[in-house]
């Protein structure tokens, strides 16, 4: 079974791309010679059977229902995001990053997969390049998602580092990883270009995958615009099967939607002000623990201070 184009670049689309095997003489930066974006690292399309996994792997055990979905998601539209492996001496790649990856690639029966041939242990060096590359490459929002969470993940950037190194909101960087949470439905039409970004971030909104599955279907059948949407998603009318479909209706107003904007500004994080019959509430979002903390901070100082405190 051969991988669906279109989604699987990741960030095999910030680095370049080395037909051969590099030679065991040449230095990092000449082995992408022409190019000298990326020294020590080249990306190729790598058979399946070539790798080993890493005998220094700490984890073990590998939970079966998640696995099973990023097998359901591979087969969909292909591995969104390269593994990083470095060649044995013996013969083929040894896994240094993307085990969870590579294990799900073999279930969906995959006879390649992208992969960043590493030739350098200087981690700060990629990943900086990388960094640079995310600027250059034509990337579609979800592939922009992955880069952006491998970086996080497998590199130790945070949010607001990756941010600051980007030209970039930390709030634009985190919107965007946000929609790698999106249904597997919902991320094709993305990847396809059917939604946009804007489409996609405002059905974040909703928190159940089937009202933001129907919400999507409605947007794609009567040409809605991002506006639009994201007055259906403040207001509950989804128009589709779930919860949302039969949510109170909430009373809206520019006063409410330019007091969500301030706050939105304040925060640096998206906020929503909603106000029903006889309630309302605020509710500001947040994309890690990290992330959260900052909020603290800037919300309730005192209560974070006695928390360290005691």
């Amino acid at each position: 079974m051969s991988r669906r184009g279109g989604l699987g670049r990741g960030l095999g689309a910030l680095i370049p791309t080395s037909a051969q095997p590099p030679h065991p003489d040449l230095d990092g930066a000449a082995r992408v010679a022409g190019l000298g974006t990326v020294p020590g690292a080249s990306y190729r399309e790598i058979p399946l059977d070539s790798l080993h996994p890493n005998p220094r792997q700490p984890r073990q055990a590998f939970d079966q229902d998640s696995l099973a979905e990023l097998t359901h998601s591979i087969r969909e539209f292909g591995l969104l995001q390269p593994v990083v492996v470095r060649e044995r001496q013996l013969g083929g790649y040894e896994l240094v990053m993307g085990e969870r990856r590579w294990r799900a690639a073999r279930a969906a029966g995959l006879a390649t997969l992208p992969a960043i041939i590493r030739n350098t242990p200087d981690d700060d060096l990629l990943r900086d390049a990388l960094l640079e590359n995310i600027h250059r490459a034509d990337l579609n929002p979800l592939e922009e998602a992955a880069a952006y969470d491998q970086l996080l993940g497998e590199f130790g950037v945070t949010h607001e580092a990756l941010a600051t190194r980007l030209g970039r909101s930390r709030s634009q960087v985190t919107n965007t990883i946000r929609l790698l949470r999106l249904p597997v439905r919902v991320q094709s039409r993305v990847a396809a270009g059917v939604l946009s970004a804007g489409h996609a971030r405002a059905l974040l909104g909703l928190d159940d995958p089937a009202a933001q599955d129907a919400l999507a279907t409605r947007i794609v059948a009567e040409g809605l615009s991002v506006r639009a949407t994201e007055e259906l998603v403040s207001l509950g009318e989804v128009g589709g099967p779930g919860p949302a479909r039969s949510a109170q209706r909430r009373l809206n107003s520019p006063a409410l939607q330019d007091l969500a904007a301030a706050l939105s500004d304040m925060f640096d994080t998206r906020v929503k002000v909603e106000l029903g019959r006889r309630r309302g509430k605020i509710v500001v979002e947040f994309g890690s623990v990290e992330d959260l903390e900052r909020l603290v901070t800037l919300i309730a100082p005192d209560l974070k201070t006695r928390a360290t405190t005691e």
